[in-house]
């Protein structure tokens, strides 16, 4: 038996039948591990050790919020647990950066942490493809409405663009030179050159759907096409794309051989990649998802892959 500790969102957050540290507990249980479920505000640090309070926790296939039973409520530190899984959703702020610095100080001999905290506080979501340009569409990272614009042009007037911290399609925005809105479009994600955003051209593909793509130690072992709804041009599934089966091409193992001496180097062990038209747009490190789609669309577990992979790296226990 081995203690895996979640952080994450409140269970009253979690989907049964889509989230993907659901389906991780629920394979983690089924294989007689201690499973608890503890938040970042309940983690502190105090003589020489990260600490938290846990929730003994057993996940059901009732409908939320019947889903969770929670047990009675305990604290210690966080080296109590051989394997704890970083499952909160951003957006990555100094909350979450406070986090991961609490998270540094735990002892790796006695605990696994997937993923590294280093690694995730190096890896923003929207930047770390930043370090490879030969892989993504074309990119401008700018807060400066101007070059924005004249991005815009270089891109045949059609550009994406997206915060830097969020998630799920939230903010996400195609322009286009001969659209009325703009100006505005691009005043209000700067907040008038306020905040950083990232612009990248826009790839037609994008209608055919967005490749999430599973990497285990930087090795392709799923994927799935979400395909945009009607009216919406995001290939999320929060804001109602459609999952479609989708294979790992020759090109999207291409793209994750790319990746995965950094990955490994960044202790970031599971990751989801977005591919778009053969293009690397997003490595996202916190709460990668897709899991449970995959799995019903595929038919390969990815939850017991990852599960496998915890029972093998999890240091030994006292």
């Amino acid at each position: 038996m081995i203690p895996m500790l979640f952080i994450m969102d409140g269970p009253e957050r979690i989907h049964p039948k889509r989230d993907t540290t659901f389906a991780f507990m629920r394979e983690a249980q089924a294989r007689g591990h201690r499973i608890a479920h503890t938040r970042r505000e309940w983690i502190w640090y105090q003589g020489g050790r990260t600490h938290c309070r846990w929730l003994a926790c057993q996940v059901t296939d009732r409908d939320p919020p019947a889903h969770f039973d929670l047990g009675e409520a305990h604290e210690g530190p966080i080296e109590e647990h051989r394997v704890v899984f970083v499952r909160t959703d951003p957006p990555f702020d100094m909350e979450y950066v406070k986090l991961t610095w609490l998270l540094d100080v735990v002892d790796r001999s006695k605990t696994l942490i997937i993923n590294e905290p280093a690694g995730i506080r190096a890896a923003s979501e929207k930047l770390y493809t930043l370090h490879f340009p030969e892989l993504t569409p074309r990119t401008l990272v700018t807060r400066d409405p101007k070059r924005l614009e004249s991005f815009l042009d270089d891109c045949g007037g059609t550009m994406v663009i997206k915060p830097v911290d969020l998630m799920g399609g939230y903010g996400v925005f195609i322009v286009r030179r001969e659209d009325p809105n703009r100006g505005a479009l691009i005043e209000t994600s700067t907040r008038d050159g306020r905040d950083l955003i990232v612009a990248q051209e826009y790839l037609p593909e994008a209608k055919e759907g967005d490749k999430r793509i599973i990497l285990l130690e930087g090795e392709p072992v799923g994927a799935v096409l979400r395909v945009p709804g009607a009216g919406d041009h995001r290939g999320n599934i929060h804001v109602g794309a459609k999952t479609v089966a989708a294979e790992i091409t020759r090109r999207d193992r291409e793209i994750a051989a790319a990746l995965a001496p950094a990955l490994e180097r960044d202790g970031l062990y599971f990751v989801g990649i977005d591919v778009i038209g053969g293009r690397l747009t997003e490595v996202n490190v916190t709460s990668p998802t897709g899991v449970q789609e995959i799995a019903r669309l595929s038919g390969v577990d990815l939850a017991a892959k990852v599960i496998d992979f915890a029972e093998r790296r999890a240091p030994p226990g006292r």
